[in-house]
């Protein structure tokens, strides 16, 4: 059987399972011909393989990233896809290679930040996480801090608890002032009170 052979659609499956496990098989036995072959069809005339095979690279990341690292460059490309699935599900691939490539990614911020400035809810999570994980490598947190102050900026209200909880590590005794000022700057526009109260509790452990 052919990697695609093994994917959800030659099923006939609307459920993610086979998707999943063949990622399983392929981190286990750092098949990265399998691999090459998922992102090969990346640009396959079917867009249910191409969904299953962004989905498959992206769980190989979860559980293998560095099995992807190679395959970065494709990955920035497919950011700026018209196909929304595509377009998130490699911001996703990217987001876990990020510690593995951390050059590579930094090289890469201008596309991937205009990718989470027209991308979904999905999108900016990733983007997010990856300029999370840029703060805390010195060579490239002085870059990738203003950019996650942005994204703190412009994210939406049901997101930012989120973004603040999981940049936590990253605040520092130098920037805990801009963090926490934008963080202040943006609570009015809070409705619900559970997520407020998330975001002020950020707020009060950084300033311990």
């Amino acid at each position: 059987m052919t990697v695609i052979d093994k994917l959800a659609s030659s099923f006939n499956r609307r459920d993610e399972v086979p998707n999943q496990n063949l990622a399983k098989e392929i981190a286990n036995t750092n098949d990265k011909k399998a691999i090459r072959e998922l992102v090969g069809n990346l640009n396959n005339k079917d867009k249910e393989i191409q969904s299953d095979c962004i989905k498959v690279i992206y769980e190989i990341g979860t559980l293998k990233p560095k099995l992807l690292v190679d395959f970065a460059d494709q990955f920035v490309t497919l950011l700026a896809n018209k196909n929304n699935r595509l377009q998130w599900g490699a911001m996703t691939a990217l987001n876990s290679i990020t510690n593995e490539n951390p050059k590579k990614i930094h090289s890469a911020l201008a596309k991937i930040i205009a990718a989470a400035d027209k991308g979904s809810v999905i999108t900016n999570d990733h983007c997010v996480g990856i300029l999370i994980k840029l703060c805390a490598i010195s060579e490239y947190a002085e870059d990738a801090f203003p950019l996650l102050i942005e994204r703190l900026l412009v994210s939406p209200t049901n997101q930012l608890p989120m973004y603040a909880e999981n940049a936590l590590p990253i605040v520092t005794s130098e920037n805990k002032a801009v963090f926490t000022n934008t963080l202040i700057s943006r609570l009015h526009e809070i409705e619900k009170d559970t997520k407020r109260i998330r975001v002020e509790k950020v707020i009060k452990k950084v300033n311990k």
